[in-house]
């Protein structure tokens, strides 16, 4: 498909914005979706191009958040396996089910997601809440590296969801790893890209080998997410969160719309 000035300015631009919130946040999907939607994509193709092409974003923001990563080797060694596990279980289930199937549930997913995503300060509140009155950072969050196998269960879960469809799967595992460890935010955010990076990944690779991508639009919304994701790791903390939160769940209702259409 070609693509005109304007529709490839609005892609490049979603891929900016989404990169940046998927570093911050983690709720990008809900602004290339919708936008791949509006400009006549299938919801199978965009979702498929989407993940593709925020896939760099994503590992850009990990390296933005390289420093944070220190001393969490063995907690991200136990929880990628669940995340890649639980890629490969997503990506294979959109291949798989029928089309009309990701049609009918993406519209609960996307509720699911933004509901989320409004619950997010709530939820960053209690966790900030929670590490405080357990008295740890740093050092007593490395002690606890890894977690148990009911936090690698969730992890596995929230990767078939983000293998299948991922918007807000890094609200999800800041909550959970927030529950599970005593660690500043921002490290456990910095283990959150690298598990989200896993899950994309992956799902990236099985759809590339097995259906077909928009590569015109997945390379506007990697060139945009790439930079997104050094903005997020550098600037995006002092972003006015409620503004990125408006512009999310904004969004998140244009594709309800388009979707139920």
């Amino acid at each position: 498909m070609t693509h005109g000035i304007g529709e490839a300015a609005a892609l490049l631009g979603a891929g900016l914005a989404a990169g940046t919130i998927n570093t911050v946040v983690g709720s990008g999907t809900l602004i290339t979706f919708p936008t791949l939607l509006a400009f006549g994509y299938s919801p199978v193709l965009a979702n498929v191009t989407n993940t593709v092409g925020l896939v760099p974003g994503v590992i850009s923001g990990v390296h933005g958040y390289r420093r944070e990563l220190r001393g969490q080797r063995a907690r991200l060694l136990l929880l990628g396996s669940a995340s890649l596990l639980g890629g490969v279980t997503g990506a294979i289930l959109l291949l798989t089910l029928p089309a009309g199937a990701f049609k009918a549930i993406v519209p609960a997913l996307i509720l699911i997601a933004l509901a989320l995503v409004i619950a997010q300060p709530a939820l960053a509140g209690w966790v900030a809440r929670r590490q405080a009155a357990r008295g740890g950072r740093g050092e007593a969050g490395r002690a606890n590296a890894a977690g148990g196998p009911v936090l690698w269960t969730l992890v596995f879960g929230t990767g078939v969801y983000g293998g299948y469809f991922g918007a807000a799967q890094g609200v999800i595992l800041i909550g959970l790893l927030g529950i599970a460890f005593t660690d500043t935010l921002q490290r456990l955010n910095a283990a959150k890209n690298v598990l989200a990076a896993l899950v994309n990944g992956v799902a990236a690779v099985i759809f590339i080998a097995s259906t077909h991508i928009a590569w015109g639009a997945a390379g506007l919304i990697a060139a945009g997410s790439i930079l997104g994701g050094q903005l997020g790791a550098r600037i995006g903390r002092k972003l006015p969160p409620t503004a990125l939160r408006v512009v999310i769940v904004c969004v998140g209702i244009v594709a309800l719309v388009k979707l139920l259409a």
